[in-house]
């Protein structure tokens, strides 16, 4: 049996293989927050479609922490009962259901104030964020956790902190966005502080599998690169983190030559922290997926824009590496043998 069809087990999961749907935005929620007939039709076919987890799309801890007015969100009690059909839904089919816990930070475009670690705007044309009191980094850290609780009462089996792309938690962890003076700045360990406290807060409530997602590189001179990842990696690990799912880019404007498995090598030196980790980016064949889990440099794959052209991807890479795969649906046997 290939790898990418070999279970993961992961604390009391077990996934049926090693492919997972990448968080991905649609901006297709309601202005409320609230799940739409869209969200069943996206992630329902790609459950028949045979994945073995679906992390949902970033979904906003807080109103004013939304990349766009149609992001989803968990940040009031209304919103959980889309959200529990939705999850109810991707069970029904043999499908992991993970939520992505998000705040976009100064990235947020939203009306309302927009927060940071530090009053830097993104770029010329965005708002000048307001720096966040330590009063009010307690709040991100206690949104997060009501968020989480959310999630869970959703049915939710894997909840991902969202900590890379240059959104809130990235900027903390960043020093080119990060300028504080106090325990929140400065050192790595004052950096990490935040991203520690939201973990531990959700751990208090949820023993449950836990992701988190970073970005891995700045490629900006004096910002994160994956080496600097692998202390943080450890410091997760001794906190309860599962995996660790390494993205890169976004926390400022930088030039970043994309091609096939171009973030793999990030993730491989993540790994040596000592954690799980998911690698992604322009992966769109079996074969590279393959070839990724066989050199043990991740041990999961994400798929993104691939299972956006292609909800069947995981029947397909099946068939090409020889593997029978069974379908969510009894009547659709006839069509995939």
């Amino acid at each position: 049996m290939s790898l990418l069809f070999e279970p993961f087990s992961i604390r009391q999961l077990q996934l049926k293989n090693r492919l997972v749907m990448a968080p991905m935005c649609t901006y297709e929620a309601a202005n409320d927050g609230r799940v739409t007939d869209f969200h069943f039709t996206h992630y329902e076919s790609r459950a028949i479609g045979g994945v073995g987890l679906i992390i949902q799309e970033a979904t906003s801890v807080v109103p004013e922490g939304r990349i766009s007015a149609n992001d989803l969100g968990i940040w009031e009690d209304a919103q959980i009962e889309g959200l529990q059909k939705l999850t109810t839904s991707l069970k029904k089919y043999g499908t992991i259901p993970g939520i992505q816990l998000a705040h976009a930070g100064r990235k947020a475009t939203v009306e309302g104030q927009i927060v940071a670690p530090s009053a830097i705007a993104f770029d010329e044309q965005s708002r000048v964020p307001h720096e966040l009191s330590i009063d009010e980094i307690d709040e991100v850290v206690l949104h997060f956790k009501r968020a989480a609780e959310r999630a869970i009462q959703a049915g939710f089996d894997v909840l991902e902190i969202h900590a890379a792309h240059g959104y809130l938690i990235h900027e903390f962890l960043s020093p080119l966005a990060n300028k504080r003076q106090d325990a929140y700045g400065g050192s790595a360990e004052n950096r990490y502080r935040l991203l520690g406290r939201i973990i531990d807060a959700i751990r208090d409530i949820w023993d449950g599998v836990l992701f988190v997602r970073v970005s891995a590189d700045d490629y900006t001179e004096g910002g994160l690169v994956a080496e600097d990842y692998v202390p943080f990696a450890q410091w997760m690990k001794a906190q309860g983190v599962d995996l660790i799912d390494v993205s890169t880019g976004a926390v400022v404007h930088a030039k970043i030559d994309a091609f096939p498995l171009y973030q793999v090598p990030h993730a491989a030196t993540v790994r040596q922290g000592g954690l799980p980790v998911g690698a992604v980016g322009l992966i769109t064949t079996a074969e590279q997926a393959e070839h990724v889990l066989q050199q043990q440099q991740a041990d999961v794959i994400l798929i993104g824009r691939e299972l956006l052209r292609d909800p069947y991807f995981a029947y397909h890479a099946a068939k090409q590496l020889g593997h029978t795969m069974k379908p969510a649906i009894p009547v659709y046997e006839r069509a995939w043998q």
